[in-house]
């Protein structure tokens, strides 16, 4: 038994029995068992306390004020023994006898008691009945919620924690990480794909960690009809969170970067691997810094006609071009004209692919340092194959992000 179900204990015995024994007119065959059931309890030996409860209750004749007195002492001896069922069946006859916070606390009391015994129906009962009541209490909450969760009411604990969420949202605190994992955890076993993903997603948005980011992007590779030609995206926004650290998506993503016309882009990711040791060790180090030579190679020869490339794209039909290098010029360090130069792109129209073109823009935006217009941006995106979900997920970053 923790300290603080102890104290609470303590705090249920001092109500019910405490220094009452006489007061009430006791008679002295009734007193002595139940003097000596108070001094046990005091002294935490509660299934003694028990053993002298039930020898007073033998005791015949007892009058309605005994017998209130038995049931006290019964209550506070089976809270602290762990006999739930006692404790709950004493309180239904004192209970309308005591109120407000006396009352509270012993509810308390028994519903801590049934969890102890890992009886979570009842608990769970228990702690409805203590907010019932008008308990207060958040820690009571979280285990009241726990215990629907350990019972198996999955779709009660669900709805509970869903509301206690956006509870939470509406009134601009930061929901309790335990309850979203809770409901993280009911949704895949029930199989709820959707309460699944608000769940993920609030676990990035609040409590960004990496595994966090693993399992996010992961499952959104996973879903039907998501695009392959979205993975440089993804990988970027990866990176961005921390949560790349394989060498295979190091080089995969700088090999794609360097196929998509981000030379720049493609050196940075290299550099990274390096750095952190995830590229140019162990089998694959020559292959490794064979990539980073051709990645050099290829930003050297691109450097050479850059100026022609861009005067090209400025008078081109349409947009596209200037999209491309606008964003590998944002990878350059040219952050404004690079953007500027998107933006040019995506007015002048023309675009093979619209919506790619707005979500390279708000990541622009966001190297750049303009969270604001990057969030803006990114409401723009739809696509129902996989664009509009990953500029959502951009969005869950951006907001993490100062600017």
């Amino acid at each position: 038994m923790n300290r603080q179900m102890k104290r609470l204990i303590v705090a249920v015995a001092a109500v019910l029995v405490f220094g009452t024994a006489y007061a009430q007119g006791v008679r002295p065959e009734l007193g002595k068992p139940m003097q000596a059931a108070q001094d046990m309890i005091k002294a935490g030996k509660y299934r003694e306390a028990l053993a002298k409860v039930r020898e007073a209750d033998a005791i015949g004749g007892k009058s309605a004020a005994e017998n209130l007195l038995v049931e006290r002492m019964r209550l506070a001896a089976a809270s602290g023994a762990g006999d739930a069922d006692t404790a709950a069946k004493a309180f239904e006859t004192v209970g309308p006898s005591i109120s407000g916070a006396d009352k509270l606390r012993m509810i308390e009391s028994i519903a801590g008691t049934y969890y102890r015994a890992k009886d979570y129906a009842k608990a769970q009962q228990w702690y409805q009945r203590y907010f019932r009541e008008g308990g207060t209490n958040g820690a009571n909450r979280t285990l009241m919620i726990q215990t629907q969760y350990l019972s198996g009411d999955l779709a009660g604990v669900s709805k509970e924690l869903m509301a206690d969420i956006q509870s939470s949202e509406r009134s601009g605190a930061t929901p309790n990480e335990d309850r979203i994992n809770m409901l993280m955890n009911a949704a895949i076993k029930q199989r709820d794909v959707s309460s699944e993903a608000f769940a993920l997603e609030r676990l990035v948005m609040y409590y960004p960690k990496k595994e966090y980011w693993v399992t996010l992007l992961s499952r959104l590779q996973r879903k039907p009809g998501f695009s392959d030609r979205l993975a440089l995206d993804t990988y970027r926004l990866s990176l961005a969170t921390g949560s790349m650290t394989a060498g295979a998506d190091f080089s995969e993503m700088a090999q794609l970067a360097l196929q998509a016309g981000s030379g720049a882009e493609a050196k940075q990711v290299v550099d990274k691997g390096f750095a952190v040791g995830a590229l140019g060790t162990g089998a694959e180090a020559d292959r490794s810094k064979r990539l980073r030579d051709l990645i050099a190679k290829r930003t050297d020869e691109a450097k050479k006609t850059a100026a022609d490339d861009e005067a090209a794209a400025l008078v081109a039909k349409d947009g596209n071009e200037l999209v491309t290098i606008g964003l590998n010029q944002v990878f350059e360090g040219q952050k404004v004209k690079g953007v500027q130069l998107m933006q040019q792109g995506i007015a002048k129209g023309g675009l093979k692919r619209p919506e790619d073109a707005k979500l390279h823009l708000a990541i622009a935006q966001l190297m750049a340092g303009d969270s604001a217009k990057a969030q803006a941006t990114l409401r723009t995106v739809s696509g129902n194959d996989g664009t509009g979900d990953l500029a959502r997920l951009w969005s869950l970053y951006a907001r993490r992000t100062k600017g």
